[in-house]
């Protein structure tokens, strides 16, 4: 049953919607209950930039508090029909065992992850891994609370946007454009590392343009957009989370 589980069955159940937006949930309510506590605001304060940006383009929209709430309404009727439209076709309760190997899953995915992309960043710009580890990490001196409460967002609030949305919406046009599967991925998969690597350099409070840090964010990007694709965007967000937490706490 075990190697069942691990194997095919394993691979299918936790990439349904059932499984990764359950997975998500616990991410969810750490960061939104963090983050309430530390700056009591939807918008300012200790806030992921993703986030910022998600909830500003609604309150843009909506008008402000209403637009937020009408936000976090858009993901819950979303989340929530996507779950019901998996339990009808797969039903059934939800197997603890699988929750379970998913955290492994993503926990050992954090714990190479920086390791993985710092070589392979080192290798692109055939450069000292020590100088791109140091340009491409670290929090600017913030308080550890508001380390953490970024950290959680942007496995959350990031995948969301920059996987989820941009890599779908980029694998489309793909799509459109006439490109096979592999063709619509690869595109998708690099087109999203770029925007996402860029997005950390931008507004008030983004970080300053280096090649190394530059080029370490695009190759972190591209390897998350795989994870997705390959995994879901359950274990995509979690790995992310895990892996920025513990930068925040090594630092």
């Amino acid at each position: 049953m075990a190697s069942t589980i691990i194997s095919g069955n394993y691979l299918r159940a936790s990439r349904e919607p059932r499984y990764s937006i359950t997975f998500v949930l616990p991410l969810l309510l750490l960061y939104e209950g963090l983050a309430a506590l530390l700056s009591h605001s939807a918008l300012a304060g200790v806030r992921n930039g993703a986030d910022v940006l998600l909830k500003t383009l609604f309150a843009a929209v909506g008008g402000g508090r209403v637009g937020v709430t009408a936000f976090g309404m858009v993901l819950l009727v979303w989340g929530a029909a996507l779950v019901l439209q998996d339990v009808r076709r797969h039903p059934g309760r939800l197997s603890p065992r699988v929750l379970g190997l998913m955290m492994a899953e993503s926990v050992v995915y954090a714990a190479i992850f920086g390791t993985v992309v710092a070589n392979l960043t080192s290798l692109l710009l055939s450069g000292s891994l020590a100088v791109v580890q140091t340009e491409a990490t670290g929090f600017g001196g913030l308080p550890l609370g508001t380390q953490l409460v970024v950290s959680l967002g942007a496995g959350l609030y990031e995948e969301l946007l920059f996987r989820v949305l941009l890599v779908s919406a980029l694998m489309w046009i793909g799509g459109r454009l006439g490109l096979g599967r592999k063709g619509r991925i690869g595109a998708a998969i690099t087109l999203s590392a770029l925007i996402f690597s860029a997005f950390h350099y931008v507004g008030p409070f983004g970080d300053t343009l280096t090649l190394p840090s530059f080029t370490f964010r695009a190759v972190a990007g591209m390897l998350l957009s795989g994870l997705y694709v390959a995994r879901g965007f359950g274990i995509a967000a979690w790995t992310h989370a895990l892996y920025d937490v513990g930068i925040a706490l090594a630092w």
